[in-house]
């Protein structure tokens, strides 16, 4: 099983980056795909996920209109893009993938531990966005 994150890199505030995570060794469609992105001395955090199939997308409150998730089932791939960024998205971003949209949406709060972790995850994409 994998998920490979890329897309990462610097951009200035105001800029834009598209985040892929490219997906194999499961049945991707029967999956739903989350972004999860953790800066430094914090806690994990979604910024969206999408359900399995055709699957509803769902944003972090203070996200929304700004990233945009969707999925390619037929290229096993979720794209997240990111519109005007700003300085404190800068993490790593992570892609990581369970049946349950539920399990990815836990960290949408700030609740900790969590009861059920996801099943896989990638290794993630450093995203850094100057002033």
């Amino acid at each position: 099983v994998q998920l490979q994150a890329s897309g990462g890199g610097l951009v200035q505030a105001g800029g834009s980056l598209r985040l892929s995570c490219q997906a194999s060794g499961f049945t991707f469609v029967d999956y739903a795909i989350g972004w999860i992105r953790q800066a430094p001395g914090m806690e994990r955090e979604a910024v969206a996920c999408i359900g399995s199939g055709n699957g509803k997308a769902y944003y972090a409150a203070d996200l929304q209109g700004r990233f945009t998730i969707s999925r390619d089932n037929a290229k096993n791939t979720v794209y997240l893009e990111m519109n005007d960024l700003k300085p404190e998205d800068t993490a790593v971003y992570y892609c990581a993938a369970d049946r349950s949209v539920n399990v990815l949406a836990q960290y949408f709060t700030a609740s900790y531990p969590k009861p059920s972790l996801p099943d896989y995850w990638g290794q993630g994409t450093q995203v850094t966005v100057s002033s």
